[in-house]
């Protein structure tokens, strides 16, 4: 059995979803398809949190309530942050970044990827997007002007538009035979949620250890105080972690963090993810376009992922819309290289940025120690500088489609 659309989306994770949700009511038939099951389930305040969470910006936020969606977040469960502060384990040097130094309330939220997904979900079941669940993608060849896709129990997709929305290990961008360029970390990534003596005061915290940066970034629960941490460490340092019960454990985590919110009480169950940079060569050919990790993998150092996707997300949306109003083909590569050309520098830029600041709070020399820690006091020192760092993260300045863009 062969179904037609005019757009697939292969993979309804978050950014494949806020794809669908944006090209919803433009008269095209869009199909969104999963391996996993679509169904959404139902939230429990009182659940332990996910490990898995995104520290959602504000540029996120905006494209998140003008697709709907971010009503069903605040209705589950999101913990706003107004303050950062980052600081050297190795040194003195310290930064401390504040929402109301742009008159913000806020510089984002931290949301379990879960809360966000099921939010998503909740909406494209009330959409006229098409949803094909427990859809494993087993083939992907070009028909006529179609790809035409296979799937593992035969049944068959034919579009002439197919967006790679399936995450860093992307099916799509595998069987299109999209070259990357790639290198590991050399790094692992340990996620979990603790429960700490002292508030966090809505503040993200992050220290530069020695092995990685260690984060605690704040989670809302009435009188107990949560934190979700990602603690980026070598991996010989990471199978002794998680070999430690969960006792010792909190006692290493609260010597990393040097005690800054009290004793560690508890912690839920360890994940351990390798980390990786992944980047495709290109974002587009004819009739295909990758978007998110799919297009990109990035280091969690600041928590700009799934930011990134959301905005790759609202840039293509609004390329195909505009083409679509103009009656232009939008599976041709030239209207797809439009999306490309806006957002493959700024997701390279940032990459650039992120490796650098990982290259340089790994670097041992004494010189490159004082001149980090030079660094941060410096910029520390200048609130201009810092409104600057601000205003990105908020998504305030630089090029933003229309979703994720200040109303007037």
């Amino acid at each position: 059995m062969e179904t037609r659309a005019d757009v697939l989306i292969v993979g309804a994770g978050m950014v494949g979803s806020a794809l669908a949700l944006a090209l919803q009511g433009s008269g095209l038939d869009v199909l969104v398809v999963d391996g996993g099951a679509l169904s959404v389930k139902p939230f429990d305040p009182q659940a332990a949190f996910e490990p898995r969470v995104s520290a959602l910006s504000a540029a996120s936020q905006r494209i998140l309530e003008r697709l709907g969606a971010w009503e069903g977040i605040a209705a589950r469960r999101l913990s706003p942050y107004s303050q950062m502060q980052v600081w050297d384990g190795s040194g003195t040097g310290q930064i401390h970044f504040c929402a109301s130094s742009v008159h913000a309330e806020v510089l984002g939220h931290i949301v379990e990827n879960r809360v966000i997904q099921d939010a998503l979900l909740e909406r494209l079941h009330d959409s006229d997007i098409g949803l094909l669940g427990e859809a494993r993608l087993e083939q992907l060849r070009h028909s006529g002007d179609d790809w035409l896709l296979t799937l593992a129990d035969g049944r068959q997709l034919r579009a002439p538009l197919v967006i790679g929305a399936d995450g860093a290990h992307s099916a799509i961008r595998r069987l299109s035979g999209t070259p990357t360029r790639e290198w590991d970390y050399l790094h692992h990534a340990i996620v979990t949620s603790v429960r700490t003596a002292e508030p966090h005061g809505r503040t993200a915290w992050q220290r530069f250890t020695d092995d990685g940066p260690l984060a605690f970034l704040p989670l809302e629960r009435e009188g107990e105080h949560w934190c979700s941490i990602v603690w980026s460490v070598t991996p010989a340092q990471a199978d002794r972690l998680m070999s430690l019960d969960s006792g010792a454990f909190c006692q290493a985590l609260e010597r990393a963090f040097e005690g800054r919110l009290g004793k560690v009480l508890g912690c839920d169950p360890r994940l351990c993810v390798p980390l990786r940079q992944r980047h495709a060569k290109r974002y587009v050919a004819r009739g295909l376009a990758l978007i998110g990790d799919a297009a990109h993998t990035i280091h969690p150092l600041a928590g700009q992922g799934v930011n990134l996707g959301f905005l790759d997300a609202a840039v293509l949306a609004e390329v195909l819309l505009h083409a679509a109003a103009r009656g232009e083909n939008l599976a041709d590569e030239r209207v797809l290289a439009r999306y490309e050309r806006r957002r493959m520098p700024h997701n390279l830029s940032l990459m650039a940025a992120m490796e650098g600041f990982q290259r340089l709070f790994q670097a041992d020399r004494l010189p490159i120690r004082w001149l980090r820690n030079t660094g941060l006091k410096v910029v520390n020192d200048l609130p201009e500088v810092k409104a600057l760092f601000v205003r990105e993260a908020l998504g305030l300045s630089g090029d933003m489609p229309e979703l994720a863009k200040v109303a007037n």
